[in-house]
């Protein structure tokens, strides 16, 4: 694949690394690989996901600071990692669908889009944000209950309960025993509460980042091909007329990971509000007692309304900011490592 920096204008070529598509992968390897390096990633950035939720259930407006200031006062720092053994659970397989979906889809996707005449790098766009989409469908059909059971553990905390009077005063101890009460008292649609919402929130959310991704990426590359252009002119008075430049892995690398940073962000600030009115039907009056009728999406939104005015819809955008941007700074540099190690002629690509 090779970038041009200016239409017009003889600047140097960029020429990036091929793309790996799907069937270039060792499948066993890329799973097993993929399982150990998300699950790491996963441990690393757990912490920040129990701050936006907890931020996100709580009926007055805290800074992250002062949130998580008073788990590890409270609760230790085992508190900034209830509910992580359940979600681990639930990421490998999770994560298995995600990547078939998404690595399936945007190859046929992208194969199809180029016959159809699109240009590269509209195709490539297209190719993107289909596959986000379909690999957050097919993600969610294992990750909402997972998703459920870890919020309710996540927000078990020594005085959660206290700020917020929906908050199920049913205590857990563990996943299995979350699992076992919620199927009982719910069945299995309350396992799936806010499935609609999390289709809703991760979908566009993904095809958007992915979608930005590819747009972003192009962005970045087009900057340093105008500073490779300026270097050039340079180079020229120099008797260097060198008009191609080959990036190591390391600037590949950071070219991803800036561009995740920039989708991951901007996908952030769009679905912020669809992802809080998700966590608090996931979360909130979770147990059916007595014949209560769970909340509904729009009482959930007069709620929220209510408490804080429209920012409330906003509470944890701090953290969720930084985790979806780290997140997609980690995600992408480890996905893109993970299928280098995963390519059947592995040698040829290192």
């Amino acid at each position: 694949m090779s970038l041009s920096t200016a239409d017009e204008d003889p600047a140097p070529e960029i020429h990036l690394p091929a793309d790996i598509d799907w069937k270039m992968l060792d499948k066993s390897k890329f799973f097993f690989l993929g399982a150990a390096l998300f699950s790491g990633v996963s441990a690393v950035l757990y912490p920040v996901v129990v701050l936006k939720t907890r931020q996100q259930i709580s009926q007055t407006q805290l800074s992250s600071f002062k949130t998580a200031f008073s788990i590890v006062r409270y609760e230790g720092f085992r508190g900034l990692y209830r509910g992580f053994g359940t979600s681990l659970t639930g990421t490998i397989p999770a994560r298995a669908l995600y990547m078939t979906a998404l690595e399936i889809t945007k190859s046929n996707v992208g194969t199809v889009t180029v016959k159809l005449g699109f240009p590269e790098p509209t195709a490539t766009a297209i190719a993107n944000a289909a596959a986000g989409l379909s690999a957050a469908m097919a993600a969610q059909l294992v990750w909402t209950p997972i998703d459920v059971v870890s919020q309710r553990l996540m927000v078990q905390g020594s005085s959660n309960h206290l700020k917020n009077p929906n908050f199920s005063s049913c205590k857990y101890r563990g996943g299995i025993d979350a699992f076992q009460k919620i199927l009982r008292a719910d069945g299995i649609r309350g396992l799936y509460r806010g499935f609609g919402m999390s289709i809703l929130t991760y979908a566009p959310s993904n095809a958007v980042w992915w979608a930005s991704y590819s747009v972003s990426q192009r962005l970045v590359w087009g900057g340093f091909g105008c500073y490779l252009c300026k270097k050039d002119c340079s180079d020229k008075e120099n008797n260097n007329n060198s008009r191609s430049f080959s990036p190591d892995s390391k600037t590949v690398m950071a070219v991803q990971g800036l561009s995740a940073a920039m989708a991951g962000g901007f996908s952030a600030l769009i679905t912020m509000p669809l992802d809080t009115i998700k966590t608090r039907l996931q979360v909130l009056d979770g147990e059916n007692k007595g014949g209560k009728r769970p909340p509904t999406i729009r009482e959930t939104v007069r709620n929220l309304v209510k408490e804080g005015g429209w920012a409330a819809c906003y509470r944890g955008l701090g953290p969720r900011w930084a985790s979806m941007s780290f997140s997609a700074t980690t995600m992408i540099t480890t996905y893109e490592l993970l299928k280098r190690l995963s390519a059947k002629n592995h040698e040829s690509l290192t």
